[in-house]
């Protein structure tokens, strides 16, 4: 596995690809991989791409009472996971490489932005948007993967891939998720013990919640007594909704796609998670 530092050294790899009619894949992190981060990988070699992964904790996305300063940053043993994994290049940028002195370009997409996380996170997607369009233009991949667990950063992706006329198709992969369903993150390791044992409490919301709304049971009413299970059993609940699956604005029936989301603070930990409905 090759590992390169420079925008330079990852487009002339890229080349020598491509000239051996290579097809690209990409899966961008942020690091402190786990089983989520290697299903991406594992999609992007079985579709017989040459597999880059990026690991980079971009500032840009953290808000100032945010965990930027506490992220995991255990590069060496993400190395060796993609490794194993059969990874063809970790591409692990330094800041400076990615925001050099008077970057002053910012990337921000309306609309799927102004629910669910956005009002919580003021500049998160604004930063999402920003390093995901420079990496996708530094690697030019035929290909990139992101979990679906950050449904909402999918979608804005997806969004700004499309207006933006950047080539790459963008690829949703499932949630993998811990025996008891809490979704697999690089935060949950930040839980202590005892709050690690109520953290799959997300996944069994979402889940009874989901058969409720199935069956016909009022949706607000469910939404209600859920948000309240939830605070009776320790978590700060930032929100818990029924949003259409595209476009994120909050949904009152079944007649397109929709999604059950969830963030709620456990302990100093946030975690996110969303469920299909139908």
């Amino acid at each position: 596995m090759r590992s390169v530092e420079q925008i330079k050294q990852c487009r002339e790899i890229v080349a020598q690809w491509r000239s051996e009619r290579a097809t690209i894949g990409f899966v961008p992190t942020m690091g402190a991989l786990h089983q989520g981060h290697l299903s991406l990988v594992k999609k992007s070699l079985q579709a017989g791409h040459k597999t880059i992964v990026s690991v980079f904790v971009n500032p840009k996305q953290f808000g100032p009472n945010e965990d930027f300063a506490k992220y995991p940053r255990v590069l060496d043993m993400d190395a060796q996971l993609l490794k194993d994994a059969g990874a063809d290049m970790l591409f692990a940028p330094m800041a400076t490489e990615m925001y050099p002195d008077g970057f002053a370009t910012k990337v921000s997409v309306n609309g799927l932005t102004e629910y669910l996380c956005g009002p919580f996170r003021p500049g998160h997607f604004e930063g999402v948007a920003t390093v995901v369009t420079k990496l996708l233009n530094q690697v030019q991949a035929n290909e990139a993967f992101f979990g679906d667990k950050d449904w909402q950063q999918l979608q804005v992706i997806k969004r700004l891939a499309r207006d933006l006329d950047i080539p790459t198709r963008i690829t949703g992969v499932p949630i993998v998720r811990e025996e008891d369903g809490l979704a697999l993150s690089s935060r949950n390791r930040y839980l202590e013990p005892g709050d690690r044992a109520k953290a799959s409490l997300l996944y069994i919301t979402l889940r009874s919640l989901a058969d409720e709304i199935m069956a016909g049971d009022n949706i607000d009413d469910a939404l209600k007594a859920a948000r309240i299970g939830l605070f009776e059993n320790g978590f700060n609940v930032d929100y818990l909704e029924l949003a259409d699956a595209n476009t994120l604005v909050p949904a009152r029936n079944l007649d397109k796609p929709v999604r059950l989301f969830v963030a709620a603070k456990l302990g100093a930990t946030r975690l996110i998670d969303n469920m299909a409905v139908n």
